[in-house]
């Protein structure tokens, strides 16, 4: 529990917010809520309470819980820099798009203790952020400290769930083998392993291919990393997943065919998690190739948009109809200068766009408002979803009694323009700029307080409070553990063999290089084997020339002839 969870609380208004139509994911209902204490005490019709009370009057709309953003980087640094939106501006953003919940990433650098990357990370939040928050924490290396850190985060820290990732080679990249390791002992623990797929290893190769070719601006990221490095990465990732029973969330799905395996690993009883974010549903990786330098940079993220512009209208058909579970912002907003830093080398631009504001009113744009999606779907992928997931359920993603007050009335006529002018955040540019959107948040509720009503913002830094989550989040673990019960590997029972056994010579068995840049490709190789599949025929002759040369050059080779071949005769029918 955070310090300020277990201080005295501080004395909320006592709300009634009376005519409104509550909608949950499973259920809509015209109800009257009391709020007292930064809890809901009363939930029904014609709910009077006495004494000092402020009255909201919802006239209608719709009254939801407040969405969970369950991708944010509000603290990622990046070649000693920092984002130029942190905890306060970036919450503050939130409350003002109907997000009253973030859980940001712990990005620890390779050799820096989780643990303590984990305190710096939650310090700071403290201090800063306007709205609850709870903490991933991204796994860079894989040793035994970092296992040791992994079962201290999750049974005291309050810590469920670790993002491990395929990309980035020699900087936090995984390899396969240690990425199932890292999925056995989080299983074990009851986490969710949050996943970056991309096939870092090919991305490398594409990087070096494509800077030689002279193309060293912003196309040059999505032409490094085209979208098959994402699906097969996702494939894999899927299937260590379903070897280790470990559950699997693939974090920023930005492609069509990412997108299709997760459904099709669902439909096939995979326990995989999708979540697009807000920039792959409402934009598209066309303007990688903008004249504008500044403006392609600002798209700039990994996995990379898609060129396709049909992508977005697809993650948003998969998202209502619950092929993918949860819309995330991945929000990372650096400066314009920040991006400046790869102006002549597109490896080195600070990948990260903005969405944290925007994410809930794009999907209900191009979800609810063209007739794909109904209100209790975008309140199960903005909100409730990720409270399951995450096991913040029924505390929160839910407006029921003894759930936290964090409330949105909804305006669903809402119409507002985007722009970088208007938008809480920092940062210069938007790359939603210009976009018009339906619906949007008349009124937020933070912890029972009104933190935003009609455009004003009233915040408070360090309002927000830590919220630790327990393990082994049901939403995610009960068919994991029915697994464990009917999948459980058991060997044959049989006779013991005692027939021949062949003798052979003894050969070292391959070791397979522990996987490293540093690693030479000349060590650890097998001795020289003979196959015995070649053959000593060879080709001679005058229409063969360059065989004939050969041979005559070549010292002779004896014929054998073969009585029996390797390991003696074989008879079908001594098998039985």
């Amino acid at each position: 529990m955070s310090r300020k969870e277990s201080s005295p609380r501080a004395q909320s208004e006592r709300l009634l917010i009376k005519g409104g139509c509550v909608i949950n994911d499973d259920q809509s209902f015209f109800a009257d809520i009391y709020v007292e204490d930064g809890v809901i005490k009363q939930l029904g019709e014609n709910v009077t309470v006495s004494g000092d009370v402020r009255v909201i009057e919802a006239g209608g709309r719709l009254v939801m819980p407040g969405g969970i953003d369950v991708n944010t980087c509000l603290q990622k640094p990046y070649l000693g820099t920092m984002p130029a939106d942190d905890f306060y501006e970036g919450s503050r953003a939130a409350l003002a798009g109907g997000t009253t919940m973030i859980i940001d990433h712990v990005c620890a650098q390779q050799g820096e203790s989780l643990l303590q990357a984990f305190e710096k990370w939650q310090d700071t939040a403290d201090k800063k952020s306007c709205c609850d928050f709870s903490l991933h924490v991204d796994v860079p290396d894989w040793n035994d400290t970092i296992r040791e850190e992994l079962h201290t985060l999750v049974q005291e820290k309050g810590v469920n769930s670790f993002q491990v990732f395929m990309a980035y080679k020699d900087v936090c990249q995984l390899f396969d083998a240690q990425l199932y390791e890292v999925m056995e002992c989080l299983r074990d623990l009851g986490a969710v392993v949050l996943v970056h797929a991309e096939n870092g290893d090919l991305i490398a190769q594409e990087q070096n291919k494509i800077l030689s070719l002279g193309i060293t601006g912003p196309e040059g990221h999505v032409l490094s990393r085209p979208e098959e490095l994402e699906s097969e990465a996702v494939f894999r990732a899927v299937t260590l997943g379903n070897s280790t029973n470990c559950p699997v969330y693939i974090t920023k799905v930005m492609s069509k065919g990412a997108a299709d395996i997760v459904a099709a690993a669902r439909k096939r009883g995979s326990v995989v998690f999708g979540e697009p974010i807000t920039a792959s549903i409402a934009s598209d990786g066309t303007h990688y190739w903008s004249k504008n330098w500044a403006k392609a940079a600002a798209f700039v993220t990994s996995p990379p948009l898609s060129p396709d512009t049909t992508t977005p209208d697809h993650l948003t058909s998969m998202l209502a109809c619950g092929e993918l579970q949860v819309l995330g912002s991945a929000h990372c907003v650096y400066s314009i200068s920040q991006k400046a830093i790869g102006k002549d080398d597109f490896t080195l631009i600070p990948e990260g766009t903005n969405g944290i504001e925007e994410r809930m009113s794009f999907i209900w744009d191009k979800g609810v408002a063209a007739g794909k999606m109904d209100e209790n779907q975008f309140v199960a992928v903005t909100s409730t979803n990720a409270a399951k997931l995450f096991n913040l359920y029924p505390r929160k993603g839910r407006v029921a009694v003894g759930s936290d007050a964090d409330l949105v009335i909804w305006d669903s006529d809402k119409i507002q323009t985007i722009t970088a002018k208007s938008q809480h955040s920092l940062g210069e540019y938007n790359i939603f700029e210009g976009q018009e959107v339906r619906g949007g948040p008349q009124v937020v509720l933070s912890q029972g307080r009104v933190v935003f009503d009609n455009g004003t913002l009233n915040v408070q830094p360090g309002s927000g409070r830590f919220i630790p989550r327990k393990a082994f989040p049901d939403y995610a673990y009960q068919r994991i553990r029915m697994r464990n019960k009917v999948s459980s590997l058991h060997p044959v029972s049989r006779g013991v063999y005692d027939g021949p056994v062949c003798d052979v010579p003894p050969t070292p068995k391959y070791l397979t290089p522990a996987p490293s840049a540093k690693t030479s490709p000349a060590k650890n190789q097998p001795a020289p084997v003979r196959n015995l599949h070649l053959s000593n025929f060879s080709l001679s002759g005058p229409e063969y020339p360059q065989a004939s040369q050969a041979d005559e050059n070549g010292p002779r080779r004896a014929c054998h002839r073969i009585v029996a071949p390797p390991g003696g005769r074989s008879s079908i029918t001594s098998l039985g």
